[in-house]
């Protein structure tokens, strides 16, 4: 989140920038003082986090590499290095068996073919079976080699590359565990138990790959074309990232819009469900925006183009989306972290395991050998590890889809612990937009209309949001206005004006008491019209008052469902806002907030969280993301209300909601919540399932193709478990 001391400071780019470059992989302010360089690779194949550890290590002790940022989910390595050093990276990542790709070149990943493992299959069933019915064991062996050979030889070669490199992951200890099987006779076995690692590894693959589509789906909201006018009226379809700003592009009935613009001609509804998630269609007319990905309904209407393809909203969600899962979540820290220890001390007590109890206790060799193999197999913590990045980028993608932008999974997994949420209230617990709320006639000498008329005639001149209130109010009651003459603002009061060569004057209670129009009966209507949050104004002439207007920021309908819902959730609300204390009171007892305070400043509000935080528990702040940046920065999370389209919200807040219903900030909090439990149920299972098959192997029970039905079944088990974010149950 952008930090008051940030503002202005071009090194506090800490929004995940290196994931932000989609056509350009360096670029001219990544260069630092030593010439450094961030460089985007994509790198096929790579899919396990035991892969990216071996990728991490070989690039670790190169020189001129400075830092590196994986994302398995995108298949992509981030690496910032020295100008000279990027052909060496590349050469590295190549001797480990990778294809690294960077920006610009082909993606050329082909798809393997299923041919080869069905056959390895087909011959491991068949030394399997040869082996029941005593056949000769030249025929067992040979059916045995020609499925390992068919189905494993990938698996070899990774295996002995991270062997040569110094890494125990799943592939050395499968290759490790399937050659001593072999070496021992167990050639049946050995086939089994590389073919179904084989089966698993493709299996694991597509669910992963579903995983990854979840946000490959925000990719394909845009079309790729447009229709656009040409300099001679023409209109002719072209790709949408050739349409330059200021373009003029028509969108037919039911079409999607392919660009973000403003409308210049023609309205319709449009269904902004893919960015906002709201359920129902807005109405769209002449000046409003609208934005890349969205669908129109039934009506046509020409916009102007107003951001490129690449700087859409949605081209900017998609970066965020992939900058968050670039930063790992503390339970995904902790998992790495104890994925490296793990998986040396299971080798280790394997190795002991196969050679202190035929040395110690005179135990079979053979025997305890296969129990070592079988440990090796379980060894490999693929399921621990590959739970936490699926589960996280589920959840992120489970809330682009409705609307909640996170901008990382810390934030999503700290959502869960929010006990208090502070929030503004223009514009997030009310719609922002003043309304007259009533109009009341003081001097019975005068028609109400014509009161109104000169009230909105002069109200017509001003820029200020009560005055523009009523004279909205005036227009839709078509109330007549009158022409205003020597028209003067008054600071601080209100506004005077000559309509017919006599004086009026529309302004507050200040202005009227320095009038010298105040009486008590006034004094108690303000009174009681403020204590319900209004704001009033009144209209006098030279002789006294004519008309009072009461004019309130009406709450939005959804703020008291949303407050409810944080209440049952067990978040505490206070609000914060620079309106006068009575107004606050009163908007906060009509939504049900626990606490307000009006008349807040900047530094008040930030005073006001950090008063929070001090009571205990995480707070969060939802407002504008601008106005409120202090206290925005303050909060352990900052909500940005209404942030489609806005840039400022989009790159700064932690979490950014592209409509203005409060009620996604609940919905977020359950998000977490869930993520939180699904996190805890895979490692739980992970850890469950490794502990009881090595017990088992100690105590003689397990078997290879046992080990490789626990480590992978355990591994499917948590990806589909952590795909179940993807439903709409929280929202």
């Amino acid at each position: 989140m952008l930090r008051p001391e940030d503002i202005g400071n071009p090194c506090c780019d800490r929004r995940h920038d290196s994931l932000s470059h989609r056509e350009n992989n360096i670029t001219d302010d990544e260069r630092g003082s030593k010439d450094t360089l961030r460089t985007q690779i994509r790198i096929e194949r790579m899919d396990c986090a035991t892969e990216e550890a071996l990728i991490r290590k070989k690039l670790e002790g190169m020189r001129g590499v400075e830092s590196m940022q994986f994302d398995l989910m995108q298949r992509t390595l981030v690496v910032e290095h020295e100008a000279a050093a990027l052909d060496a990276i590349l050469d590295a990542v190549r001797a480990l068996g990778f294809t690294p790709v960077t920006a610009g070149e082909p993606v050329t990943e082909k798809k393997k073919s299923a041919w080869p493992l069905a056959l390895a299959c087909v011959a491991a069933l068949a030394s399997e079976g040869a082996s029941w019915l005593g056949q000769p064991s030249w025929l067992v062996a040979a059916l045995a080699l020609a499925a390992v050979l068919t189905s494993g030889l990938t698996t070899y070669r990774k295996g002995l590359i991270a062997i040569r490199n110094g890494s125990l992951n799943i592939n050395a200890l499968m290759s490790v565990a399937v050659t001593g099987a072999l070496v021992i006779g167990q050639w049946p076995e050995a086939a089994m138990v590389m073919v179904l690692f084989t089966i698993a590894e493709f299996i694991e693959a597509k669910s992963l790959q579903r995983a990854r589509n979840a946000i490959a789906d925000l990719m394909k909201l845009a079309p790729e074309t447009a229709t656009v006018q040409q300099a001679d009226g023409a209109w002719i379809e072209i790709n949408a990232r050739e349409v330059a700003p200021g373009a003029i592009v028509r969108v037919k009935p039911g079409e999607r819009i392919a660009l973000d613009g403003e409308i210049v001609s023609g309205s319709s509804a449009v269904d902004q469900a893919p960015i906002t998630g709201e359920s129902l269609p807005v109405e769209k007319a002449q000046g409003d925006a609208v934005f890349a990905g969205t669908i129109n309904a039934t009506g046509s209407f020409e916009f102007r183009v107003t951001a490129a393809a690449s700087d859409t909203t949605i081209a900017r969600i998609i970066r965020a989306i992939e900058g968050a899962q670039g930063a790992k979540a503390p339970t995904q820290r902790f998992v790495d972290r104890f994925a490296r220890i793990y998986t040396p001390v299971v080798f280790a007590v394997a190795l002991a395991v196969g050679v202190v109890p035929p040395l110690a206790m005179g135990g079979a060799w053979l025997d305890w050998i296969y129990r070592a193999l079988v440990m090796l197999v379980i060894a490999c913590p693929c399921a621990l590890v590959i739970s936490t990045p699926v589960t996280i980028v589920s959840g992120l993608a489970a809330a682009a889809r409705h609307g909640i932008l996170v901008k990382g999974g810390a934030f999503l997994e700290r959502g869960r612990r929010l006990r208090w949420l502070a929030l503004d209230k223009t514009g997030t617990i009310t719609h922002g937009k003043p309304v007259q709320t009533s109009f009341d006639l003081l001097d019975a000498t005068f028609d109400a209309n014509r009161v109104r008329a000169l009230a909105a005639s002069l109200a017509s001149r001003s820029d200020h949001p009560v005055s523009l209130a009523i004279a909205r109010e005036a227009e839709r009651d078509g109330v007549l206005r009158f022409t205003v003459d020597r028209f003067d603002a008054v600071p601080g009061r209100g506004v005077r004006g000559f309509v017919d060569e006599r004086a009026y004057w529309l302004g507050n209670r200040r202005m009227m008491d320095e009038l010298g129009h105040a009486t008590d009966d006034m004094a108690r209507r303000v009174d009681a019209l403020e204590q319900s949050g209004n704001t009033v104004v009144m209209l006098a002439g030279a002789k006294g008052l004519l008309g009072l207007f009461a004019v309130a920021d009406t709450v939005k309908d959804s703020s008291r469902d949303a407050i409810a819902q944080l209440h049952a959730l067990g978040v505490r609300t206070a609000m914060l806002t620079g309106d006068n204390v009575h107004t606050a009171k009163a908007i906060a007892r009509e939504v049900g907030i626990d606490r307000a305070e009006g008349g807040q400043l900047p530094e008040d509000k930030l005073r006001a969280v950090e008063e929070l935080a001090a009571s205990g528990g995480e707070v969060g702040m939802a407002g504008d993301g601008i106005n409120d940046a202090p206290a925005l920065a303050r909060a352990d999370i900052g909500f940005a209300m209404g942030a489609m389209g806005t840039d400022t919200a989009i790159e700064t807040a932690d979490v950014a909601l592209m409509d203005d219903d409060l009620c996604k900030i609940p919905a977020f909090i359950r998000l977490s919540k869930a993520t939180h439990a699904v996190l805890m149920q895979n490692i739980t299972l992970a850890l469950v399932v490794k502990g009881l098959f090595l017990a088992l192997t100690v105590a003689g029970l397990g078997s290879m193709w046992m080990a490789v039905f626990a480590d992978v079944g355990a591994s499917l088990i948590v990806v589909g478990n952590g795909l179940r974010l993807l439903r709409k149950q929280y929202f």
